[in-house]
């Protein structure tokens, strides 16, 4: 972690530097669990414990903690063909990887302080477009754009979604090696990745890690509200690395770093490509993304939450709001209703529900499977545009 801030002015300067390093064992211990250690927040006031950590540009953190790790485990004979050919993968990738610098302006009662940040970043337009997270840009009033070739630039932020904390950042140039995206749709628990990314804002290149794909569709809360369909990994993912790329073999990008869990060891998250790319595309071509809205906030059902409220399913969506003038009450729909599926498509939780509404469009009709007093009832909901963020 790393965090510099400059007194404003011609004062004299307050310098903190302090690194977070963290060595995961991939050997397995017969001893007790090591028990969890609260992490530090990268803001003034301080998370729940059960909050998932987004991956800050400029968190703060006492002294270093550094865990001993070794490890003589090799990866299965069938992979090792493909792990040799990573430099070549990374080298391929590297022209593609920015690095984000930030910089924010607090007004003190008798002095201006200057917060310095780092992020990452990933060409994915010749002519200058850069994704990255949007809480690497939140609240930045400068932001420039270093790119592998030594080129630095200023860039605008010409487009954010909070939602899949996104953000697309435009700089003056041309003719720049861009990311190739791949599917994450096809990507399986267990395949090879690898992350790159600016970590910990250190000298000499992007760093890069290698990992598993831990899980899939994970949905996780920040504390700026929940992520959805998110790739878990234990490729390490650290400060700085948020909008760096995570790749599968091939040297596509498969993923976008964006959160860690710092309580834990090896489990970090990226937005998936599939998540990513429309609204990639949208932030490019409208500077925001068109949503369909269906006008209800539910939640996850589990078999606790089932068995308390005496439902006949045991996954779903169970509506817990419902907007008067929604198009969602207009068809019908009231609290305590349990979707269970979107024009014939399952929808077993929250994340399945609202990735599968918003590859509709404005003004569709879709038919909702839902449970009332423990009947099956279709609804068709004509969806209407979701207000901009």
């Amino acid at each position: 972690m790393w965090r510099r801030r400059w007194l404003g002015k011609g004062r004299s300067a307050v310098f903190g530097v302090s690194l977070l390093l963290i060595a995961t064992s991939l050997a397995c211990s017969s001893g007790p669990a090591p028990a969890l250690v609260p992490a530090p927040s990268d803001a003034a006031v301080p998370l729940p414990d059960n909050v998932v950590q987004a991956v800050a540009p400029l968190p703060s953190a006492p002294s270093p903690r550094i865990a001993s790790a070794a490890s003589t485990s090799l990866p299965p004979p069938a992979a090792l063909g493909s792990l040799l050919s990573l430099p070549a993968l990374i080298e391929g990738a590297r022209p593609s990887i920015a690095s984000i610098d930030v910089e924010s302006v607090s007004r003190g009662l008798f002095f201006d302080f200057t917060d310095e940040g780092a992020g990452s970043g990933i060409v994915v337009s010749s002519d200058g477009y850069v994704v990255t997270n949007f809480h690497v840009i939140q609240n930045a009033d400068a932001i420039k754009v270093n790119l592998p070739n030594g080129e630095t630039y200023d860039a605008r932020v010409v487009g954010r979604d909070r939602i899949t904390d996104l953000a697309m950042l435009k700089i003056d140039a041309e003719g720049l090696p861009t990311a190739t995206f791949g599917n994450s749709d096809a990507l399986e628990v267990g395949d090879w990745v690898v992350a790159m990314g600016n970590a910990l804002a250190l000298k000499g290149g992007p760093t890069v890690t290698l990992g598993i794909v831990s899980a899939r569709g994970r949905t996780i809360t920040t504390e700026r509200g929940p992520l959805y369909d998110m790739i878990q990994t234990d490729a390490a993912i650290n400060d700085g690395n948020s909008g760096g790329p995570l790749l599968n073999l091939d040297g596509e990008v498969i993923g976008i770093s964006t959160a860690i869990l710092r309580e834990a060891q090896g489990i970090g998250f990226a937005v998936s490509s599939s998540i990513a790319q429309p609204i990639i595309r949208s932030l490019i071509e409208h500077g925001r993304v068109v949503r369909p809205l269906i006008g209800l906030t539910g939640a996850d059902v589990t078999p606790a939450r089932a068995n308390q409220l005496n439902l006949s399913v045991t996954e779903g969506v169970i509506i817990t709001r419902a907007a008067r003038d929604g198009p969602a009450y207009a068809a019908g729909l009231r609290v305590g209703d349990v979707i269970t599926k979107i024009n014939g498509i399952p929808t077993p939780d929250m994340g399945r529900f609202l990735t599968l509404l918003w590859s509709y469009s404005i003004g569709d009709e879709v038919q909702v499977e839902y449970i009332a007093d423990n009947r099956t009832m279709v609804a068709t909901v004509s969806l209407s545009a979701r207000p901009p963020e």
